[in-house]
């Protein structure tokens, strides 16, 4: 319980530190948009203070920082050089950094560093050296376990995944809540399966995936890779695969089918049934104007009227910098803006609660391309969870509304996608 109350506090301001404004404090130095100008920031605290305040305690959380940051960006050098300080991360930073090691492994393919770190960092978790609160040790341990099947160590890899299932790692893969985190466990098992011999293994994991929408785009490779040492080729492999994604997105179009908001709502009082024995009905939003009477300022501090829209389907949702479940749905949504971009349709994800410097920074900081709007005073809305998202059609009546992480990107994108097609749809029965 104590593990899973400091994983849901990911969602709030909790992890946010309460530090006195002087001339170097931790809240300016978390705004900063680029690492690069963090450590500028960083040293020129440690040349200008007095020694008495550069204590261990006092600089931890910047050092904590920079590592998982330059990490992130793909420096290896700069992250060894501030672990080496040994950082107590805090399990924001705890967070932060297993998805760096993600990125590293998925886009960059640096599989001895991320054996190397992921063993560094186990063998930190083993003597208590750092503590991790938010239940990332299973993933340090998938990631141990597929770069030494890349690397060819078999005998650790087939350990390290068996380890990866101790304890609660196969319930908590199953919360939605990080991105991607029970596509990546099939995904990094299947590596390890192929490289010990067991294709098969590895195939039927994967097409199993693929049906039931448990996966992800870094997974194509993989799926590939066992299907032709399966198969004795790659022939077929891209119809077989569009095959089971189409089977996926059609699960995901009949389920939400009959969910479409028949009858014509400008306003609506949104609401879901709770996942508890009582079954209570929750209120989620509370629409009260008409979305094209809704004006927002953008990251640049401009108006932006949803007015401009009608004609447009309109997907709007809401966010805050610390719902984890929030942005690990981006990846499906950018995939949605692709495929639509040409199209009359427009998503914007809405922050709430947050002042527009922190907003603007963060999405600096994490890279993200969607069209952001801000609603700092929840006034428009009165969203009561996030993540939460509406969907509008061509003339503003509210036709979708839902709740929470679908828990991989593909799953995401396939239900952005079916409510888009299905006010297509009903829209030109019309």
């Amino acid at each position: 319980m104590k593990k899973l109350f400091a994983l849901l506090l990911i969602c709030s301001s909790a992890f946010a530190q309460q530090y006195a404004k002087e001339k170097y404090n931790y809240d300016d130095f978390m705004l900063i948009e680029k690492v690069e100008d963090q450590e500028k920031y960083y040293k020129e605290m440690l040349s200008q203070q007095p020694a008495e305040k550069l204590t261990e305690a006092a600089t931890n959380d910047f050092r904590g920082e920079l590592a998982f940051a330059w990490l992130a960006k793909g420096n290896l050098d700069r992250y060894q050089y501030y672990k080496s300080t040994n950082p107590k991360f805090n399990p924001r930073q705890f967070a932060y950094l297993s998805a760096a090691l993600e990125k590293l492994f998925d886009e960059k393919k640096e599989y001895q560093a991320v054996a190397q770190i992921t063993s560094q960092l186990l063998d930190d978790l083993d003597q208590k050296k750092i503590t991790d609160l938010v239940m990332r040790t299973s993933v340090l341990r998938e990631l141990n376990a597929a770069s030494n099947a890349k690397l060819g160590k078999i005998d650790i890899a087939r350990e390290m995944i068996a380890k990866s299932s101790e304890g609660e790692a196969n319930s908590i893969r199953n919360m939605k809540y990080f991105k991607d985190m029970k596509s990546n466990y099939l995904n990094r098992y299947a590596i390890v399966m192929l490289a010990a011999g067991q294709s098969q293994n590895a195939l039927d994991t994967l097409v199993k995936a693929f049906e039931t929408a448990d996966s992800n785009p870094y997974m194509v490779a993989t799926f590939k890779e066992a299907y032709k040492k399966v198969k004795g080729s790659d022939a077929g492999f891209e119809k077989y695969l569009k095959s089971l994604q189409e089977e996926a997105y059609q699960h995901y179009y009949k389920e939400l089918y009959p969910m479409y908001i028949s009858s014509p709502q400008k306003t609506l009082t949104g609401t879901m049934v709770s996942q508890g024995k009582d079954k209570q009905t929750m209120t989620l939003f509370q629409a009260r104007q008409p979305v094209y009477e809704v004006s927002l300022q953008n990251l640049n501090g401009k108006p932006v009227n949803l007015a401009a829209y009608k004609g447009k389907i309109l997907a709007i949702d809401f966010w805050t910098t610390m719902c984890t479940p929030c942005v690990a749905a981006f990846a499906g949504f950018e995939r949605v803006v692709a495929d639509y971009k040409k199209t009359p349709f427009q998503m914007f994800v809405i922050n709430l609660f947050e002042d527009s410097t922190t907003v603007k920074s963060y999405v600096a900081q994490k890279g993200i391309p969607l069209d952001v709007l801000r609603d700092e005073a929840n006034a428009y809305y009165d969203v009561q969870g996030t993540p939460t998202k509406i969907l509008f059609d061509t003339e503003g009546n509210i036709r979708f509304y839902s709740s929470g992480y679908a828990g991989s990107t593909d799953r995401e994108y396939y239900k952005l996608k079916a409510m888009i097609e299905i006010i297509k749809a009903k829209t030109s029965e019309k």
